[in-house]
Order: C-alpha cells, then structure tokens, then sequence
C-alpha cells in the first residue's frame, strides 16, 4: 500500500495499491493488480484497477507458494511485475497509466499489509452474490512462511515525459483528380492508419503511447463536444490526429423535424468553430451508419426512401455550415452501407470524400465504388472480423464468433484489399480499441481490460508498427463434451489447450454469456476445476437457455487468447412420476394482462418448459397443486424464470388446512431448484415469501415427482 495512505485514506487509489489476491471465494486463483489514478474509472480503470484478472494458480488453495511483485526502475518506461513461483504472471508499464499518475502511485515508499479478507465488492463480483453468506465462518488461518524486500541500485535512465501540446492551424486537404487522389497534412501525403477510440477522453495519457507503438496515426470518435478537448490535446502531442464524429439519431424524422435538425446543426456549429484550429483536427465525420438503419425505424407519413433522401439533403446542409467555418479541414459522412453512397452522390455533393463501416465484406467495397460510378475517394471507418450478421448461426441458433487466428488474419487481409485500392481508398480507421470486457468486447476489441489479442498485433504488423515481440498465447481445438442438452446446474468439460509462442507460463479462466438465455452482455465467474492443461469441468449455470462459454489463456505479460463456444441449458431429468402433471392449480395470483399474458397458475403444471405463472409485483405469494390424494412425494423441481423466489419453503397438507414444511431457502438465486424430500400430503404448497427481483415471481414448472 503507498505509503501516503497512512493517516489519509482518502488518497487511495492515487497513491498507488500494489495487490496480490490468492484463492477468492476458495477458488484457486491468482490476480496481480496495481491500484492507482482516480476513482471511479480514471487512467487505472478503477475499482477494477490495471488487473491480470483472476486466472488458475493450480496448487495454491493448498501449498506453499512464493509471489513476487517487482518496480523495475531501470528503464524509462518504468514497470510492476508480478512473479507466480518466479514466473511472471502481469505487469504493469508507466505508459499504460500515464507520467503523472505512475509517479503518484508509485514514486514513493509502501508497507506491506497481509489479509485474511471476508466479504466485499470483489469477492461478489466472482461469487455473483452477497457475501459473506450463511455458508462463510470466520477463524481462518493465514499462514507466512517468508517476507523478504530487497532493493537493488544502477543507473538511472531518463524519466518519462509528456510531450507538449502543439500550436498552430493544420490545413488537410483531398488532392488529386479521378482515381489519383491524396490525402495530405499541411501539404504532406497522409494515408489514415487508424482505429476508432473507446475509452473515456480524459484517460487519452494512458492509452496514446500504446496506439503510437502500433503506428495508428489517427482516431475516430463518433462525438464531439466540450469533452472532446483532452483527446485532441493528447493526441495532437504525441503525432496522432482525429476524425471527429458528429452523432446524427439514427430514427430521427428527416423529413418533418426541423426543430431537431436546427438545434443539432447549431451544436455542430458551435463544435466546429471550437475545434477548427486545433492541431489534433483531421477530419469532420457527419453522422453513423443513419441510411441503412432508417429501414429499423417507421414514421410518420413518410416512406424509409422520403428519409434517405432528406437525411442525404440535411448531411448536405450541414457540411455546407461546416465548410463555411472551416474550409481547411475535409468533411465526410459514414453509413454501413455502400448502398448509401448513391444517396450522397445524388443529395449531397459537398462532401469532399465517402466513408463506410464494412466488416466481413471490405474487400468488395473497390467493386461497389466502380460499379456505382463514384467521383471522390473514400475511407473505410469500422472494419475487421465479420460481425454477427455474416457469420452463420450454430447448431444452438448462436452466430459462430470467429476464432483469434480467424480474427487476425481478417485485419491483415482486409487491410490489403484497402490498400489495393490505390488512389481512392485513402486508409482506414479499423474497429476497435475499446475495453469493454463483455460479449461485443470480446467479439471486436483489440485490447479488451486492456489486454492485447492477436488482433491488436495485426493492426500494429498492418500500420508497420513496434508493439513489442511478445505476442498472446493460440487456443486451438476448443471442445464442449456437452453442447445441446447440458442439464442446468450439472458439470461438463471444457477443452481448449492453449500454446504460447514465447514459452511464457499461460493461465486460464473461464467465463459466461447469458446474452442468448434472455440475459444481458455481460459475464459471470464459471465454477470450474482445472483437471488439466487446457482442460476444465465446470458447472453448468442453473437458468435454462443457451449460453456462450469463454476460455481465457493468460501470458503474463499483458496479453490474452480468447475462445468460446454456445451450449444449451436444459431442465435436469428426474427419475420418477410428475403427480402434479396437469393436476389442478391454483394460486394467491396471476398476471392477467400484458406482454403475452395471461400466465395462469396452470402453466406451471402443464409440462411445458414455453410456458409459465407469473404472480403480482409483490410478496407475499403462493401456488398449490391438489394432487387428488394423498402420495408420498420424493423430490421437488422448480423452473424459475428470471423472476423468481429468493425466500420460499415447500409445504404438503391432507386437508388443505394443517401445512408441514418439507423444504425451505432464505438463499435462492433462481433457475432450476431440484431437491430431494421425504413427504406425503394431497396438496402441495410453495410459498414465497420474498421475490428475488423487482418483478413478481414466475416459475416454468412445479414438478412433484413420487
């Protein structure tokens, strides 16, 4: 811990956090992370921090084990790195956080503080729950066979700096005639070797030195506002310039909303005037993909070909304005859509050069423009892997991600067919460096949670860069033993055995998508067992559904190979009768109306997975089935949707008077809830006495099995 935090707690995470975290939740795992800069987000992405993430330590729930966290101040561009054993499993460099808030975090003096830590935000985070829970006991053991802290002396190498922001007007024009054009910057020819930028702007300092290395020279955004400023500064000192978006709604009334349009052409205005002589200008970028999703939208009184063309006109009114203030500085429009170009072609004849967003199919945009007889060069503004709508779906209906070798050799060879088209396509701002660590990060980012994929050294290979030699570990052959029918809550195996180019030691961890289970982009912590190199059990989640599981491999070295593969989720069988199949059912109440209402006790006991009860927003809440005699029962399942009971017990009765518990949870979390009782009764009762969500409670199924 920085030594600062003594007598002032509110300088953390400034004053630097420099954590090693062993078996969370007994898990065994590792993550290595330095806390530093601001909180929340800021250049060190708190209250994650710049995190190895947590990844398999095989042993360490139970030996001894020796971890090392080593400042390396003998070079510039100062670094943290951590050791597994001695081999190193993260690191941290002064450039990834920025000059001045790695001299806060880390030039000054540290104590040491050693936890036996219960409960937090971080444990669950993994957990996915509350903790510490009913199951967790205090009085554990923490155990230190060995501290050592050792310094070393040497030379000491030039500290790193800031650059200093440059003054002065750029000019950057289009050149050229037919199929012979330039893009030059204060006369100089300038081919765009971009990508489009997601971080926060205010965190630019952490980021900019890494996009340097990789040779980009330019940044797209998709807005631009008072917030613009610190992107523009950053990158106009360090060499890089910006393509400055300008966010059209995409479904706005065209044709009919001149309120809309007026006040937005006055805020493009307003920004362009603000902007126009900053040295980090390149480009003005007007709007984002808005022809081709108009088809997405109804309106009122015009057709979708009445909005193309008035939207064209409008782009045509607002580049007009923009060139009227700026003439110094090329205006485009970008679409998803080369379709879109005839619009512009016919509409909107000011703008100095085309933009498309073109994934999958990059390499037909040279024929799209020849074949529709175009007279202005063009940029392509999001480009890589095929995206979900070009890819075909899986045997469970899930579009097939492509695979990293499949992801990095799309950026190569779509970087070829841009290229290829010399003297019109004038470079590319290629999608995306973003670090979202989620469904869509991990299908597009080149660094998601900041680590680097394959695809990220394509970029850095295709703009001729120097993003250093070591490169991400290669998942080969990942394997499901169950793909169609895993029964929820039950175990599988996982197979991705991972190879590492530079023989680094490679860590694993595993995560899941319930993006196609009616869940959201988000990932949840697997409960798995590492059985092996590359090999893993996990445990299926306990909600129906389909779902997509990700395999991590880990280098130790800020690089990452991802792959993953969808399963389906299904109710678990049960050996034994269902008495309560079709059995008369009744309850404390139902939702009559709405989105495909009713939901009437019955569907809970009709057999049907594609069907439910739902109840009102409110506790408490029963449903009973009369089973027409007493019988003895055996098990209980129940089929939560995702509205479901948190606190609830399993009642049986003779008389539908005098109730016995048979079962009951203060803990449930949803899905499917199989237990084995020893009851007899008539009827059967679950009462619910608190909701697990803001909704009522719903269940799929009440199975009674003798």
């Amino acid at each position: 811990m920085g030594s600062g935090y003594r007598g002032d707690t509110g300088s953390w995470p400034k004053n630097g956090e420099i954590d090693v975290l062993e078996n969370v939740n007994g898990r065994s795992q590792l993550s290595a992370t330095l806390h530093c800069g601001t909180a929340p987000g800021g250049n060190c992405n708190e209250y994650n921090g710049m995190t190895s993430g947590l990844a398999s330590c095989t042993g360490c729930l139970t030996d001894f084990h020796t971890y090392s966290a080593v400042i390396d101040r003998t070079t510039t561009d100062e670094q943290i790195r951590w050791y597994l054993d001695g081999r190193q499993v993260w690191q941290v460099s002064e450039s990834q956080v920025g000059v001045s808030t790695w001299n806060a975090a880390v030039h000054h003096g540290f104590y040491l503080a050693f936890d036996l830590a219960i409960g937090g935000s971080f444990p669950d985070a993994v957990c996915g729950c509350t903790s510490p829970g009913a199951d967790t006991s205090s009085g554990g053991t923490l155990a230190l066979d060995k501290v050592t802290v050792s310094t070393s002396t040497g030379t000491v190498p030039a500290p790193m700096t800031d650059p200093a922001v440059p003054s002065g007007h750029s000019t950057v024009k289009v050149t050229g005639s037919q199929g012979n054009w330039a893009l030059t910057v204060n006369g100089a020819p300038y081919q765009v070797k971009g990508i489009t930028w997601g971080p926060a702007n205010s965190t630019a300092e952490a980021h900019i030195r890494e996009l340097k290395a990789m040779g980009v020279n330019t940044l797209r955004t998709w807005g631009t506002d008072a917030g613009s400023k610190p992107l523009l500064d950053t990158a106009a000192a360090h060499g890089l310039k910006v393509v400055n978006g300008f966010w059209l709604n995409q479904g706005a009334d065209y044709v009919k909303d001149t309120a809309y349009m007026d006040s937005t052409l006055d805020q493009i205005k307003q920004w362009v005037t603000t902007y126009k002589d900053h040295p980090g200008v390149l480009m003005w970028d007007v709007g984002n993909e808005v022809v081709l999703t108009t088809q997405d939208h109804t309106y009122d009184g015009s057709t979708v070909e009445q909005e193309r063309v008035a939207y064209a006109k409008y782009v045509e009114r607002v580049t007009q304005a923009i060139h009227a203030i700026d003439p110094d500085h090329p205006v485009t429009s970008t679409d998803a859509w080369t379709g879109a170009w005839a619009y512009y072609k016919s509409y909107t004849p000011s703008l100095d050069l085309l933009a498309v967003n073109s994934y999958g199919s990059v390499c037909n945009v040279r024929n799209d423009w020849v074949s529709g007889g175009y007279t202005k060069p063009y940029i392509i503004t999001e480009s890589g892997e095929s995206g979900e709508w070009e890819v075909p779906n899986d045997a469970n209906g899930v579009p097939t991600e492509p695979t990293d070798v499949q992801k990095r050799d799309a950026y190569l060879s779509n970087w070829a067919c841009i290229t290829g088209h010399q003297g019109v396509a004038l470079g590319a701002t290629v999608f995306h460096y973003g670090t979202e660590n989620d469904f869509g990060g991990v299908w597009y980012n080149t660094v998601p949670a900041g680590w680097r994929r394959l695809s990220f050294y394509s970029v850095a290979k295709d703009y001729g860069g120097n993003a250093g030699g070591n490169t991400p570990p290669v998942i080969t052959d990942m394997t499901l033993s169950n793909t169609a029918s895993v029964p929820a809550g039950s175990t599988f195996d996982i197979t991705a055995k991972a190879t590492d180019p530079d023989g680094d030691l490679i860590r694993y961890q595993l995560l899941y998508c319930a993006k196609y289970a009616g869940g959201g982009t988000g990932f949840n912590q697997v409960d798995f067992t590492q059985t092996g190199d590359g090999r893993f059990t996990a445990t299926a989640p306990k909600a129906l559904g389909v779902y997509k599981v990700y395999v991590y491999a880990y280098d130790g070295h800020g690089n990452v190979g991802i792959e993953t593969r969808s399963f389906r989720v299904v109710a678990p069988q049960v050996q034994g009768t269902d008495v309560a199949l079709g059995k008369p059912t009744t309850a404390s109440s139902y939702q009559a109306t709405g989105d495909g209402a009713p939901y009437p006790a019955s569907n809970a006991t009709d057999g049907k997975w594609t069907t439910r009860w739902a109840t009102d927003w409110s506790d408490p809440q029963w449903i009973r089935v009369d089973l027409g005699q007493v019988t003895a029962i055996k098990h209980i399942q129940l089929g939560w949707e995702s509205a479901y009971g948190k606190a609830y017990r399993v009642e049986t009765s003779n008389d539908d008077s005098t109730w016995t518990t048979v079962w009951s949870t203060s803990t449930g979390s949803g899905g499917v809830d199989d237990f084995d009782v020893t009851a007899s009764g008539r009827y059967v009762r679950v009462e619910i006495t608190q909701r697990g969500t803001a909704y009522g409670d719903s269940l799929y199924e009440f199975g009674v099995y003798a």
